[in-house]
């Protein structure tokens, strides 16, 4: 495992030049900025949004767990959530879902019966990004992880499946995968895993759904995320790549195209890591979430060397990334 920095360094670059052009239509975002986005961090600190905010929140729970079982992980995240709602910087046109689920989870009881059950807004995934970071976890600790940090505000089984798949790429890329081997192998992984339920960190979650069975609930969300990865390679094969990146893969607004989105930003040139966060918040759908999520990648493949020097110094909450990174680098 290398490149953590550079991948939550990245997340963050991506969620502050995002962050202005997030509710702009493509026209407007274009006269400012050109076509290829914004590419420069203003201010000082360069503000960042609630993704980088949650993502903190998901890598500092993992960094207090003394194990990384279901029963640690939950009550640290969960503590983590309401720390983020109660902070005086959570002024960044937070999520009604999150905002939603977090007044639920305070309120005590199964996280299952506070979660919006129906929602798979992309607060589901623009935060999973520590979990595929973390070196020291096997397959089903990184699989549940992501999915129980999802499930604790969106339930829909197509958040859960889109965080999984979140984490894997920034994993796999952080590990060494070539990018053109990217969406191959989180197709498969959408093949594999289509009607494995993690029970054990999901409890009956999906009893909150229409589903007859645990099986026949997750199958809906891979199913739905395997689509929106073959829209990306659909797109990527057309070649056609001028344009709002939304109109080819969705807005981003929930999970599965904030993926599809950020994946298909990102491997149009995968060795140009500032013009894909540009790409990114360039975008007429959610460009914050957009831009981290491709941020993320491209850092956890090239490392915090790709990203201009000046810029780690000048980013919000530089010191608690750096001290994730250190954690786990």
């Amino acid at each position: 495992m290398r490149n953590v920095a550079g991948s939550l360094f990245g997340l963050a670059y991506g969620d502050a030049l995002g962050k202005p052009t997030e509710f702009q239509d493509y026209a407007t975002i274009v006269a400012t900025y050109g076509p290829q986005g914004p590419r420069h961090l203003t201010g000082n600190p360069a503000l960042v949004t609630d993704d980088t905010q949650m993502a903190l929140a998901v890598g500092e729970a993992m960094l207090a767990a003394e194990e990384f079982t279901p029963e640690t992980l939950e009550p640290l995240l969960r503590r983590a959530f309401l720390d983020w709602v109660e902070s005086p910087d959570n002024n960044r046109a937070p999520g009604n879902t999150c905002l939603q689920a977090c007044a639920a989870l305070y309120a005590g009881g199964p996280w299952q019966l506070a979660t919006v059950a129906g929602s798979k807004g992309c607060g589901a995934n623009m935060r999973v990004t520590p979990v595929g970071l973390h070196p020291g976890l096997d397959e089903d600790q990184r699989s549940g992880l992501a999915q129980l940090q999802a499930g604790l505000t969106h339930g829909h089984p197509t958040g859960l499946a889109a965080s999984e798949l979140t984490a894997y790429a920034c994993a796999w890329l952080a590990g060494g995968l070539k990018p053109r081997d990217l969406l191959a192998a989180l197709r498969e992984r959408a093949d594999s895993q289509r009607t494995v339920y993690r029970e054990a960190w999901l409890g009956d979650l999906w009893k909150r759904s229409t589903a007859t069975t645990a099986e026949a609930f997750i199958a809906r969300g891979w199913d739905e995320t395997a689509a929106a990865l073959d829209r990306v390679g659909a797109a990527l094969a057309a070649g056609r790549f001028d344009g709002d990146p939304c109109l080819a893969t969705g807005a981003g607004w929930i999970a599965e195209e904030a993926l599809a989105t950020a994946l298909y930003c990102y491997l149009i040139s995968p060795d140009e890591p500032v013009a894909v966060l540009g790409r990114g918040a360039a975008s007429s759908g959610d460009s914050d979430s957009i831009a981290c999520l491709a941020g993320a990648f491209a850092g956890a493949a090239l490392g915090v060397e790709a990203w201009p020097a000046p810029w780690r110094e000048q980013i919000e909450y530089a010191g608690r990334l750096t001290r994730l990174a250190d954690a786990w680098d």
